[in-house]
């Protein structure tokens, strides 16, 4: 699919073609295992990535291999991998370029899941982070040594709706040689393309708001196709012979789709983390109203942040839009579509007042979820991260009188007047 196409009209065509066999303009669910080899010969040479094709649904798969298509344009990449979630997404990104005593530098504002899985899980693998505010970006620059693989950041991030300079990390990981990873999930393709401004790799939940309607479990790896893996001798996965490949060299052999090809044949051969057909379908029907439905996700969350800054019971919000956020120069410079539609306010009272507020919403549902078209909220420091230190939960926006707000698409006056009178609630 070219680039003169514009967003909507790749966001409906891109990576699909009406089903050869039956005339199918929706792509089908291909709900099968196993493919038929045509003969012996046809097989090994599948088995061996000499030519490309299907040979079993925990690899490749038509319908997901629609959505990674799909996926790859919109974001402007050489090739996608999808996956069963987010999480496996920052696993599959990180697994080709990781060994023992390999380190990460993560931003200190991330998802708190993504904080644990990257200050505990990973140590599993003798991984570890160095947590970084990448707003310091000489403290980044300083944080980077000899076994540093890669620096992971969210474009806006979760919960805290902080934005990313994105062209100034990206600047400082050219110079260090290294592959600059960014969750792209609360902005999409929409309101950011993370690849222009100099990322590598781009990672999505998909669950969140490329789906957009709270149905499947889903995520991505959308490699650039730009990044040098055999320069340094630091990413042997993809510089070196492959056992399993006789001697196969990935970066040698398949040059910009290196890390695509690798994450199918190693990633999901070895780690399973297999996203199912039916997801896929589902995704790539909510991924075509995406340039509808992201538009309308940010009006909403621009009038209820500013209703809510003006609003004497509420003590701070952060949102990237408004004109007061330390990151507004950011959004108009990286995000000039809008700030995205998730962001935290603080309610005085402090954590009671908060819990009472959630308990007593009514349009908003209580989920553990976003970028659902309905409009959701929780309670961040008791639920998703809870797991965290006092310290990193203030660090990630999500201190004790914290609320999250994920904006949908519902009017926005309704929304502001459920809060008014939750917050009247809460207050009282």
């Amino acid at each position: 699919m070219t680039e003169e196409l514009g967003f909507d009209t790749r966001a409906i065509h891109a990576g699909a073609e009406p089903d050869p066999a039956t005339g199918a303009r929706q792509v089908p669910i291909y709900q099968t295992t196993a493919y038929v080899f045509r003969d012996a010969d046809h097989a090994a040479k599948l088995f061996a990535l000499q030519e490309v094709g299907y040979i079993y649904s925990r690899l490749t798969n038509p319908t997901i291999g629609a959505l990674q298509n799909r996926i790859a344009d919109l974001e402007g990449g050489a090739g996608a991998v999808c996956c069963s979630s987010g999480h496996a997404a920052q696993i599959m990104a990180l697994f080709p370029l990781m060994g023992p005593g390999k380190n990460i530098i993560a931003s200190t504002r991330l998802y708190g899941g993504t904080v644990a899985q990257f200050s505990q899980t990973i140590k599993r693998f003798g991984w570890s982070a160095k947590f970084v505010d990448l707003d310091d970006t000489e403290a980044v620059r300083a944080a980077v040594d000899d076994d540093t693989r890669a620096i992971f950041c969210e474009s806006i991030s979760n919960p805290g709706g902080y934005l990313t300079d994105i062209p100034a990390i990206a600047k400082i990981a050219d110079e260090s040689g290294l592959p600059l990873i960014v969750d792209n999930t609360l902005a999409t393709p929409y309101l950011c393309r993370p690849i222009e401004m100099g990322a590598t790799l781009v990672v999505h939940s998909l669950t969140k708001y490329m789906t957009g309607n709270g149905t499947v479990t889903g995520g991505a790896v959308v490699d650039s196709g730009k990044f040098d893996w055999s320069a340094s001798g630091k990413f042997p996965s993809l510089s070196e012979p492959e056992p399993a490949y006789h001697g196969l060299k990935f970066h040698e052999a398949l040059g910009p789709m290196a890390f695509t090809f690798h994450g199918i044949a190693i990633g999901l051969r070895d780690l399973g983390m297999t996203m199912n057909p039916q997801g896929a379908h589902y995704t790539l029907m909510g991924i075509e109203t995406l340039g509808l439905r992201m538009p309308k996700h940010v009006e909403n969350a621009q009038k209820v942040a500013e209703w809510l800054e003006n609003d004497p019971r509420v003590a701070s919000v952060s949102y990237g839009g408004l004109a007061s956020s330390p990151w507004k120069a950011v959004q108009e410079k990286v995000y000039p579509k809008g700030a995205g539609a998730l962001f935290t306010f603080a309610i005085k009272g402090g954590y009671d007042a908060a819990v009472k507020l959630v308990d007593s919403l009514k349009l908003f549902s209580h989920v553990a979820n976003l970028g659902d078209a309905r409009s959701l909220v929780i309670h961040s420091a008791s639920t998703t991260h809870s797991q965290l230190t006092d310290e990193q939960k203030i660090a990630a926006g999500a201190g004790p009188d914290v609320v999250r707000l994920s904006i949908g698409i519902e009017d926005a006056g309704d929304l502001i007047a459920d809060l008014d009178q939750a917050l009247s609630a809460a207050s009282g």
